[in-house]
């Protein structure tokens, strides 16, 4: 297949669960015919939802989409600390989830409201010495990270049926969810790990408006190729 017909742009894509960011990267660049594809932000695979691929010159300003604020709803399953601060990982502490109020739980989430300091996972995809984060953690390696300064715009705590709470965050680039689980689940006493997370917006891209992995493996290639956004497409609708 030629490349010549694919535009330079931004194809959104509502990631399956189970896949890692790369497979749909590859599977992009099968369907399309084309090797220049990269992403704007991993998403572990449990997570879906919205996933920025940028097509042929659009890899470009993969580091100025990066840098845009997110926007993810999830679970958060009290009780059970994981190695990963998520459900894949290995449990390290179970406790008892005590009788809690909504004002309690409302008042650990607040704590992590506007700006503070986050301590990156080591299952993260920040570099250490060259090194992924989850490289090191693969081979039972911990090292030491630095603190990084994020924001959170604002949450919503969307349905308490203990042990899990649903909720939803804006967040600033750099934000770490199954940390921000971990976190709140250490202020309530009891412990707590990421059980569930989609993605739901990135700066101005919604997954409203995104192609499922599915169409992306059974559409046409020139439909697929039809919800390419160009650049002076994506360039307005960022508000540049």
């Amino acid at each position: 297949m030629s490349s010549a017909a694919v535009p330079d742009g931004v194809l959104l894509v509502d990631k399956a669960e189970g896949m890692t960011s790369h497979d749909v990267v590859a599977l992009a660049r099968r369907q399309l015919g084309i090797r220049k594809v990269g992403h704007c932000g991993t998403l572990d695979p449990i997570a879906t939802g919205l996933l920025l691929l940028t097509i042929g010159r659009g890899t470009k300003v993969q580091d100025l989409l990066m840098s845009e604020d997110k926007e993810y709803v999830g679970t958060l399953t009290l009780g059970t600390t994981t190695n990963t601060q998520d459900r894949q990982g290995a449990v390290v502490e179970t406790k008892p989830v005590p009788d809690l109020g909504d004002d309690d739980i409302r008042s650990a989430f607040e704590k992590f409201r506007g700006d503070f300091y986050q301590m990156p996972p080591m299952v993260s995809a920040k570099k250490h010495g060259g090194v992924p984060l989850y490289k090191l953690a693969r081979q039972g390696k911990v090292v030491e990270r630095e603190p990084r300064f994020v924001h959170v715009y604002r949450y919503s705590i969307d349905r308490v049926a203990l042990p899990d709470i649903d909720f939803s965050v804006l967040c600033s680039k750099g934000f770490y969810v199954r940390t921000y689980a971990h976190d709140i689940g250490e202020l309530l006493g009891c412990g707590a790990h990421l059980k569930t997370l989609r993605r739901t917006k990135s700066g101005r891209f919604d997954v409203e408006n995104a192609i499922t992995v599915n169409q992306i493996r059974e559409l046409p290639r020139e439909e697929i190729v039809s919800r390419i956004l160009s650049l002076p497409q994506v360039s307005r609708m960022r508000g540049a």
